[in-house]
């Protein structure tokens, strides 16, 4: 059910950029970027480029927060592993104080 949900949501947001494009279709604007001006874009350019630029800053944002997040889990994961590892040695000393082994 969840993979028809996810293929008719994707069909439903192709369907709308097509409506999109086709009524937009001899629409042009000038655009002015500061350094440079492009004059007759179609407008459907204009939002597909707009679409795809949000999309990388989106990508961009969250390669930045997930790289934080990894290294915080790698820095908790190293410092279990070392207590764990002072955990063991601690064992296998009192064991051997006690004359027996870990496996005792």
């Amino acid at each position: 059910m969840r993979r028809f949900s996810g293929l008719a949501g994707l069909a439903v947001v192709i369907l709308m950029g097509v409506a999109f494009a086709r009524g937009n279709a001899g629409r042009e604007v000038a655009i002015n970027l500061g350094f440079i001006t492009l004059d007759s874009v179609p407008v459907t350019f204009v939002a597909f480029g707009g679409m795809v630029v949000g999309m990388a800053v989106v990508l961009v944002a969250g390669i930045n927060a997930d790289l934080k997040v990894r290294k915080l889990l790698r820095e908790r994961h190293m410092k279990e592993s070392l207590a764990e590892r002072g955990r063991s040695t601690e064992r296998a000393t009192s064991a051997a104080r006690e004359g027996g082994t870990l496996l005792e």
